[in-house]
């Protein structure tokens, strides 16, 4: 069946619209340039030559627009600019730079479709064309989906080499030589005779050149930087403690604030009593905030012990409040009035299962908290007409556009200093505590309010990962599946988040089912189904989104018809398999696990595969069962990006995937009492520890284009395999997760 066909009307429709290009949103719009928003804030003597490269008496500055959490991708886009611009590593500074139209994110959207990253269809690429539409004229620059490598590869390289191009013809104008016997080398233009001209004294004339279009890249056997494993611009600084995250933030005649909402995020404050709180030391103020209070002290510790003796009166939630409630509300929503998509619907599942004997499941996860190292905060500062705001913000143009509504302020009148994060984790999509210190700084005009957040309010006014749950049968054929069918429920992310920027949610949400109906696997009789859970407790995006928990049931089914086949499990994955990159994964894992060796009693071996953002990975996890409880010796990772831009960094990304879900799980999991949660801090939030963390080897494979990013793809695999592992030593086949509530961890 045709995957349009699977669609809802309305998504058709407005992609059709899009297609057609000129009705809806114009054609001239979309070919227009975005402007250059450097050249709004210059100072004098400075030069933009492009939205990524900034030359002054400092130097030069490359300018890299995704909010570097930890991943290192200052370190790589700014490799993408200095490779065609031709400059010293070690010369060049790098800057977030401001929000702006130009560095919105066309891969992100374009990965919105509801089609596989490896379809390349009529329909398929259709629908990409109307999304890269869109994304121009939404814009939003937002840093998520693993898509910043994808979106800005070239993007990039060519900022680079046009702005090269610009200073190469300048130098011509000022030597009075052909540019093509000129060349350049770290940061200057080299004439035949020896002279060299320095890129600041050629910027000013090359501002006046018009850029070309498409300049000529490098041919990867020229590159210096890319490809390889480079120091990371980040890295001396926060090694030092020299780095200045958005919590290190310090102004003159500052004031400190913290709020306190209701715990059953997005329900009201009824009333309250701040009689107690205004009458302690260092207390400035208290504020209303909708659904909480804030106040304002003159340190940050006074403020928090002050908003804890404000006495408030909480209005109960509007939507299920305890974790039973939720769950229900979860499964209830598996029945075809909730029906959201079906994506994928091969051969006539229902025919092929009613032959045959059927291996049916039920798989559940929890909701999750970011539980970001740096916990929320935003510095907000309201003088002169303008509103100026540093923050770790993941979607920065979104979060200036609140404020500024919060403010009462046009966009322009908006500065917003994107700063560097204690993690993201697609928590910092939002801007919550953004709008929180904006309305805080209005309260307080003309002095800058630095808003902290405790660890327990960052606990409790968290926008989870919702829970899921999964409803799988299969059958067999020739020791091979032969029939799948998913049905998987949850909450709607895209939903709850696009509802908060004011924007509306069109057509089915892919995110519920991806990872699940996109998989490579090459099974005749295969349906995936979505269903909605009614809108609840607000939700967002987490570090892989419906991967996170699809990886999870899909994988740990396919290891079930395994052991019902009495076949082994990576086997019938590499004969499932149609992707030919994705096999060589699995092949690499292998060898590299030395799958199929026989291991000593009390160990357990488990495998997974999964394709995450159109990146294809498989991990093997190594247990022993000791008396102390279950053991990860090691993890192997195989994958493959199409190309390699820095191997460090990109082992790094997995192996932090790993890590990342680990401790989701083994402990990761959010209960709720009266709409509250019953988790406050890392003390019944664990994470995973360091003498708890196994050895991870990864190995990165390339065949090529297209180039994929990596910052999610470690994380689905992971508790699957481990899940497959535990069966394997144990045989005990665990389907909720986290595990550690199934089965104790050494």
């Amino acid at each position: 069946m045709s995957k349009l066909a699977t669609m809802a009307r309305r998504s058709f429709l407005i992609g059709s619209a899009a297609v057609a290009g000129g009705v809806a949103f114009g054609v001239y719009k979309f070919r227009q340039e975005a402007p250059n928003p450097l050249l709004d804030d210059l100072a004098q003597g400075a030069t933009a030559l492009t939205p990524y490269v900034r030359i002054d008496d400092q130097g030069v500055t490359l300018i890299t627009p995704r909010a570097e959490m930890g991943q290192g991708i200052h370190t790589t886009l700014a490799a993408l600019v200095a490779e065609e611009l031709d400059v010293a590593w070690d010369s060049i500074r790098v800057d977030h730079g401001p929000p702006g139209a130009a560095y919105y994110n066309r891969a992100l959207v374009e990965h919105s479709v509801p089609f596989s990253d490896l379809d390349q269809s009529t329909s398929a690429e259709a629908m990409r064309g109307a999304m890269r539409v869109m994304a121009k004229l939404l814009p939003l620059q937002i840093t998520g989906g693993s898509s910043n490598v994808a979106d800005l590869f070239d993007r990039m390289r060519g900022a680079g080499a046009a702005a090269r191009f610009a200073l190469v013809a300048a130098a011509a104008q000022k030597l009075g030589l052909p540019a093509a016997q000129l060349k350049t080398e770290n940061g200057h233009v080299l004439a035949p005779d020896g002279r060299r001209l320095t890129y600041l004294e050629l910027a000013p004339a090359a501002a006046k050149i018009e850029l070309p279009a498409s300049p000529l890249l490098k041919a990867r056997e020229q590159w210096r930087y890319l490809g390889k494993s480079m120091p990371r611009v980040d890295m001396v600084a926060k090694c030092t403690g020299t780095a200045t995250f958005g919590i290190d933030v310090r102004l003159p005649d500052m004031v400190f604030a913290t709020v306190r909402m209701n715990p059953a995020k997005g329900a009201a404050l009824i009333k309250f009593d701040a009689a107690a709180a205004k009458a302690m030391r260092g207390v400035l103020k208290v504020v209303e905030l909708p659904g909480g209070t804030a106040v304002i002290a003159d340190n940050t510790w006074r403020a928090f012990k002050a908003v804890e003796a404000v006495q408030c009166d909480w209005a109960a939630p509007g939507y299920p409040a305890s974790t039973a409630a939720m769950m229900d509300a979860v499964v209830a929503s598996m029945a075809d009035q909730a029906r959201d998509s079906r994506l994928r619907d091969d051969g006539n599942v229902d025919k092929a299962l009613a032959g045959a004997t059927v291996l049916e499941a039920e798989y559940r996860v929890p909701f999750l908290a970011h539980a970001t190292m740096e916990p929320m905060n935003a510095v907000a500062w309201l003088h002169d007409g303008q509103l100026d705001i540093w923050a770790g913000v993941q979607n920065p143009t979104s979060a200036r556009d609140l404020a500024a509504k919060a403010a009462g302020l046009a966009t322009t009148q908006v500065h917003l200093h994107v700063m560097l994060m204690g993690g993201g984790f697609g928590r910092r999509l939002e801007a919550d505590y953004v709008v929180q210190a904006t309305r805080l700084a209005v309260a307080m005009a003309g002095k800058p309010v630095k808003l902290t957040w405790r660890r327990e309010e960052d606990m409790a006014q968290d926008f989870y990962r919702p829970a899921a749950m999964a409803h799988l049968r299969g059958s067999l054929a020739r020791k091979q599946v032969d029939a799948l069918d998913v049905q998987v429920a949850s909450l709607s992310v895209v939903e709850s988040n696009l509802g908060r920027m004011g924007l509306p949610a069109l057509g089915p949400d892919a995110k519920i089912v991806e990872g699940a109906y996109d998989q490579p696997y090459d099974i005749a009789n295969f349906r995936a189904t979505a269903y909605r859970t009614p809108a609840g407790r607000p939700v967002t995006y987490t570090r892989s989104v419906g991967n996170s928990y699809n990886g999870f049931f899909i994988e740990s089914f396919i290891d079930e018809l395994a052991a019902q086949a009495s076949v082994d499990p990576l086997k019938m994955r590499l004969e499932l398999l149609s992707h030919e990159p994705s096999r060589q994964v699995l092949s690499a894992v292998a060898a590299m696990s030395g799958w199929g060796q026989p291991l000593a009693a009390g160990r357990g071996r488990g495998v997974a595969y999964h394709l995450c953002r159109g990146v294809p990975v498989a991990q093997v996890v190594e247990i022993t069962v000791t008396q102390q409880g279950v053991k990860i010796d090691k993890v192997f990772v195989a994958v493959d990006v199409g190309t390699a831009l820095d191997p460090r960094n990109l082992e790094a990304q997995v192996q932090s995937g790993v890590i990342f879900g680990l401790s989701s799980a083994l402990y990761g999991e959010i209960t709720f009492s009266k709409g509250a949660a019953e988790q406050s801090n890392f003390h019944n939030y664990p994470v995973l520890r360091m003498h708890q963390a196994p050895r991870i080897v990864v190995k990165v494979l390339e065949s090529g284009d297209p180039i994929r990013g990596v910052g999610e793809i470690g994380v689905p695999p992971v508790a699957p395999a481990l899940a497959n592992a535990i069966f394997q030593a144990t045989g005990k086949r665990i389907r909720e997760l986290p595990l550690g509530k199934h089965i104790n961890f050494a």
